[in-house]
């Protein structure tokens, strides 16, 4: 395995997997070039198959393996036609053949290679059995790989230069070589797809670790490996680390961004909301395959706990600036208390305008936040004895009205905090419901766009065959395009 940076592609990495070649008479076991083919196949997006000299009934013979595939991958779990499905899941098909010395010609006719490619393997006529074998490994390449390339190479240098071949430089190889090495790497660059898995989305470093982890577990405990299985176990992971990094982004961004205690549940909101949605797109960008909306639904209730954390640590914050405002403001009275001024004559004036002194410069305090007449409204009751201590009906007078004001102010300010609330969670919901409702229909239009390929392929198949007079196989295969069509068509509508 080499992992590059792609050439063409930002923020790509291109991954070259090498494998043993096929047929090894050497081999112990006789399924090592079944599965290795098959793992190919699963993991890639587009598969390079080398060979040397000519394409020919014996170089096809070499991907015999191709009509027995269905033996050895399921795309589904309950799936009776697995090769049916082949094709939706298929990497692109890229034939490299090395030392080509013919002329790609057919007849008198010359011919490009991609047209030579679709001449060999064009359905040959005859009821014969080897007719049919023939045409049952030609018929295999053609339904499961509708993107076909195929690149003809001539020897990389002269005979007597082949034993030193590593040695060579560049521009020692042969100028006809090095053209058509150049046009197969522009093609893989510039063409090759990403991998990407059903449903559209794009294999990671890591999603292709854990397909290969999930394939070769299955090879060797003697099972088939299922596509379906892989994708669902490697949904459950990503989703679940997608779910954990969208709460952490949440709370990095709150914790940056917040600055305790809020002036008001509005502020706290409005962090809250750029946060939320920044934590929103970064779980769609990762998750997939999420048709329960599962793991939507799991982080939704993980920032709706984290929101109500931040909260609850406004609160307490706003409670502890508001109380050591008003000690700080409250040190004065204490000292007249200590000295008795209180209880001299005029005394209760005093303290009345005393009293109107601290709540009017704890009203000017600045950064108080949410909690700030719920604080002054505990602190009066907890000096409401201060009337028995002075025995002034105008001072109890005074305190009462005071409270009354601060429960007032209170009951206000909770009031407009519920609302806020509320009005929040009617938007949350709105957004949630707006996301899953855009996800569906982007998952929907994925799912269309690879029908759609796979109905195209179909019907180029199809008008090949009736070209070729294969009038039976093309009948079964219009009767697969009709049943295509209708599994397409959006369902009827009745208004009752």
């Amino acid at each position: 395995m080499w992992c590059l940076p792609h050439p063409r592609q930002p923020r790509v990495t291109l991954v070259l997997l090498d494998t043993e070649g096929l047929g090894d008479p050497n081999k112990d076991d006789d399924h090592s070039d079944a599965w290795i083919f098959t793992l190919a196949l699963l993991l890639s997006s587009t598969l390079v198959y080398n060979s040397i000299g000519t394409i020919d009934q014996r170089a096809l013979e070499q991907l015999r393996l191709v009509t027995e595939l269905s033996e050895h991958i399921r795309v589904r779990e309950k799936d009776n036609n697995p090769a049916s499905n082949f094709v939706s899941i298929f990497p692109g098909f890229v034939w490299t053949v090395r030392d080509f010395t013919l002329q790609l010609r057919a007849g008198e006719k010359t011919l490009s290679e991609d047209e030579y490619l679709e001449d060999v393997l064009r359905l040959q006529t005859g009821g014969g059995q080897k007719a049919q074998e023939r045409n049952e490994l030609r018929r295999c390449l053609r339904n499961f790989f509708p993107r076909r390339k195929l690149f003809t190479m001539e020897r990389p240098a002269a005979d007597a230069d082949l034993t030193r071949l590593e040695e060579l430089r560049e521009d020692e190889l042969q100028p006809g070589f090095r053209k058509q090495v150049d046009a197969f790497c522009r093609y893989i660059w510039e063409e090759a797809p990403v991998k990407v898995l059903p449903g559209g989305h794009q294999v990671t470093g890591s999603a292709l670790a854990c397909l290969a982890e999930k394939y070769v577990a299955a090879i060797s405990s003697g099972s088939v490996p299922c596509v379906e299985s892989a994708v669902t176990a490697l949904a459950r992971a990503e989703n679940n680390a997608a779910v954990q990094a969208a709460v952490a982004e949440y709370q990095q961004g709150m914790e940056q961004d917040l600055v305790l205690p809020t002036a008001s549940y509005d502020a706290l909101l409005a962090v809250h909301r750029d946060c939320e949605q920044r934590a929103l797109a970064l779980f769609l960008s990762r998750a997939f395959a999420d048709h329960e909306h599962q793991y939507h639904d799991e982080l939704v209730h993980k920032l709706e706990a984290a929101k109500e954390e931040f909260c609850q640590r406004n609160k307490e914050a706003s409670e502890q600036r508001c109380r050591t405002v008003l000690q700080e403001l409250w040190r004065d009275v204490e000292l007249r208390l200590q000295r008795g001024d209180y209880v001299a004559r005029g005394g209760a004036q005093l303290f009345k305008d005393d009293l109107h002194r601290v709540l009017e410069e704890y009203k000017q305090r600045p950064d108080k936040g949410v909690r700030a007449e719920a604080v002054l409204k505990e602190f009066l009751r907890e000096h409401e004895g201060l009337a028995q201590v002075l025995k002034a009906t105008e001072v109890q007078l005074e305190l009462a009205e005071r409270q009354q004001e601060a429960a007032a102010a209170e009951a206000e300010a909770a009031r407009k905090a519920a609302e806020a609330w509320k009005e929040e969670q009617k938007r949350s919901m709105e957004e949630y419901e707006r996301q899953l409702q855009q996800r569906m229909k982007e998952e929907q239009r994925t799912w269309l766009e690879e029908q759609q390929r796979v109905l195209e392929h179909h019907r180029k198949e199809y008008e090949a065959l009736l070209r070729e007079g294969f009038t039976r196989e093309a009948a079964a295969l219009k009767e697969q395009i009709r049943e295509l069509q209708e599994m397409m068509r959006p369902p009827k509508c009745t208004v009752l």
